[in-house]
């Protein structure tokens, strides 16, 4: 791993080579402290790619670079990347407690924990650094070392710039983003398998969110142990991945055994893996499901990242997640391309498509990082909010009396949608429900006193539409009442300036 024994040529893929150029260009530019930040999807080759440019600007800098990962697996896995083109590099483990040979090695990859350790016992523990790679970028554990590095560049790397923590955007730290190539043009030309989505319908309605905005364990746990559950999850699994390698994820450690018990009941090959795990026994479970064809792995989030199976064929969501990361993050785990795999299964048991769009559908990253507020993992609304939409109607009696207005219905949820996708305020679905309604009176009322008659009439709907745009935003009982208020005066306003005119 630390000599130069056994270096690899490697030969990038075009779309590769044109990112390492890029970046590069971009770091040879960069003023001490503008920092970049790199997107591609997972299985695009990011660390192949930061490697070449860890390797590049050693040349042509004579400094050191360092890497930082956030798991053990991604710190070796690196190291062996760099070792395998020429770069003398060190993982700095928690056995590592100093560097006095510093000068034997090029670069050094660390995890961030430990090296935070390490430096509040010797801020001057590392020496002559000069780019600073963070791989994992939209994890928030990196920031807490920044500082230790200043008048250095820090090249982030992720395939979802989202950070991890709503208040610190990525923008904060990174100057700009480059985007790699699109997960629908890495399936095209062959460099990821095509994800096929099959999705079976949840009532999620007992989900709870906590206070990161993401689904509670606990209701996961209560809802996905249920036998109805465990039900659709053995016919999704004997319908599409019955016979294929298998990667179930869960949300907590008690469903995940529950999922377990139920295929080995049933006599399937599986085993499960959590955090409670020995370095041992995990490297034991893994070795099982790597050389077992059929084999099923019930997991927890730890697989989601510095995990490698390419011959996972089956992934299945037996979870839901507000994160826009982890949903990829989870279906990544099957998207690596073999010469016998070109397409692979997605069980999605969460709703997470409706949540997200397809895996594979395009995103603007470069708007996601300017805009990331408008992409907030809690927008995205729940099947039993659509449901909720489309239940109500005007009564008949009511309809009858708007006869001279378009029947065109006025969904808040896909207005708060296009908002979003827009840049626009989200408050303005209130004004537009309000032009909605101002103009439905406009149209049959034929005096004044009919006008208030039909105000009147839209209470209801009023109120439902407030309440459902509350819902997007994740409002308050306070503040929905003042809007129902608000909303209301305004609309009588309107009336009253209508007959004045």
């Amino acid at each position: 791993m630390e000599t130069e024994d056994n270096i690899i040529t490697r030969q990038l893929y075009p779309y590769q080579q044109q990112a390492v150029t890029t970046i590069f260009n971009k770091l040879k530019d960069a003023k001490p402290n503008e920092n970049i930040l790199f997107q591609l999807p997972t299985g695009g080759g990011k660390t192949i790619i930061f490697s070449e440019i860890a390797k590049q600007y050693i040349q042509h800098f004579n400094r050191k670079v360092l890497i930082l990962t956030h798991r053990i697996e991604l710190s070796k896995q690196t190291s062996n990347v760099l070792a395998s083109i020429g770069i003398k590099n060190k993982v700095i483990n928690s056995d590592v407690k100093e560097l006095p040979n510093q000068s034997d090695y090029q670069s050094f990859t660390a995890l961030v924990e430990t090296l935070n350790n390490r430096l509040q016992e010797d801020d001057q523990f590392l020496e002559d650094i000069g780019l600073v790679i963070v791989d994992e970028a939209h994890y928030n554990s990196f920031r807490k070392i920044f500082h230790y590095f200043e008048n250095v560049n820090i090249l982030g790397v992720t395939a979802t710039p989202l950070s991890s923590n709503k208040k610190l955007p990525l923008y904060q730290t990174y100057k700009e983003i480059i985007v790699g190539e699109s997960i629908p043009s890495l399936i095209e030309q062959g460099f990821l398998a095509e994800g096929v989505t099959h999705n079976t319908d949840v009532n999620l309605s007992t989900l709870r969110i906590g206070n990161n905005g993401e689904f509670t364990t606990g209701s996961h746990e209560l809802l996905y142990t249920q036998a109805m559950m465990q039900g659709k999850l053995l016919d999704a699994y004997e319908e599409i991945g019955k016979g294929t390698k298998t990667l179930i994820f869960n949300a907590g450690i008690l469903s995940s055994i529950a999922v377990y018990n139920m295929f080995k009941a049933k006599g399937y090959p599986v085993k499960y893996l959590d955090s409670t795990f020995s370095d041992r026994d995990r490297a034991e479970t893994l070795d099982w499901f790597k050389n077992t064809k059929d084999g099923i792995l019930s997991s927890v989030s730890i697989l989601t990242t510095g995990f490698d199976e390419p011959e996972v064929e089956t992934i299945i969501l037996n979870r839901a997640t507000k994160s826009l990361t982890l949903y990829h993050q989870m279906i990544g785990r099957g998207s690596r391309v073999l010469p016998h795999k070109k397409k692979f299964n997605i069980v999605d048991l969460g709703n997470n498509s409706r949540r997200f769009n397809l895996w594979q559908f395009p995103i603007d990253w470069k708007h996601v990082f300017v805009a990331p507020h408008q992409y907030l993992e809690h927008r995205y609304k729940e099947e039993w909010d659509y449901e909720l939409e489309n239940d109500y109607e005007l009564p008949d009696d009511i309809k009858a009396r708007f006869l001279n207005s378009s029947a065109e219905a006025f969904i808040v949820r896909e207005r708060y949608l296009q908002c979003l996708r827009k840049g626009l305020k989200p408050a303005l679905v209130l004004d537009h429900s309000l032009d909605d309604h101002f103009g439905r009176i406009k149209d049959n009322a034929a005096d004044f006193d009919e006008a208030f008659e039909l105000f009147d009439l839209l209470q209801e709907e009023v109120a439902y539409r407030v309440k459902q745009f509350s819902k997007c935003i994740n409002a308050t009982n306070n503040y929905t009442d003042y809007q129902i208020q608000t909303y209301t005066s305004k609309l009588r306003r309107r009336i009253i300036g209508w007959f004045v005119e």
